[in-house]
């Protein structure tokens, strides 16, 4: 199991304990536009998910990780690799604190710093992409901080409170 630690926190897998924590964020709708849900998940999918989020990147094509505070178990956000495509050596990259009082305090940077150097570093992967919203500043700040750059922008992808917004297509490459 993945376990990436940090100065103020670390990123683990998930656990059977973190059904509460997601089957909260799966459906909280004021995040759906962000995560591309449509619908809400029952505890019974969740259970299920979890008792296959043992599965390695390669076989799954994606990994979920749960970020944690140094000081304790119980999960703040999670951070996601998906679309996993080792052939080509990329994956996209989705970030989620799910505590309002933890936002802008540095632990979304230090969670994607973690994600960032395990993706280039052990799956040896040559590039990061993510998908962010145009009307979402805080995190197209967050991915920039690191480097990504703004490749393509999607218009009128999402439909959100019934308007069509662009969405933002920002890149990553490994330099090493």
């Amino acid at each position: 199991m993945v376990t990436l630690k940090g100065n103020t926190i670390y990123l683990r897998a998930l656990e059977p304990e973190d059904l509460e924590f997601i089957y909260k964020i799966e459906n909280n709708e004021a995040i759906w536009e962000v995560s591309n849900t449509q619908t809400p998940y029952s505890r019974f999918l969740i259970r299920q998910y979890l008792e296959n989020a043992q599965q390695d990147i390669y076989e799954a094509k994606q990994l979920r990780l749960a970020i944690c505070l140094n000081t304790m178990f119980d999960a703040i956000g999670l951070i996601d690799l998906f679309d996993f495509d080792p052939r080509n050596n990329r994956a996209g990259v989705g970030i989620i604190i799910s505590d309002e009082d933890n936002r802008n305090s540095g632990i979304g940077s230090e969670a994607l710093s973690l994600v960032i150097q395990f993706a280039f570093n052990q799956l040896q992967l040559h590039q990061l992409y993510a998908n962010i919203g145009e009307n979402n500043p805080i995190s197209i700040s967050l991915f920039t901080k690191f480097g990504f750059q703004k490749i393509g922008v999607k218009k009128d992808w999402n439909k959100i409170n019934n308007q069509y917004e662009d969405e933002i297509l920002f890149q990553l490459i490994n330099q090493q």
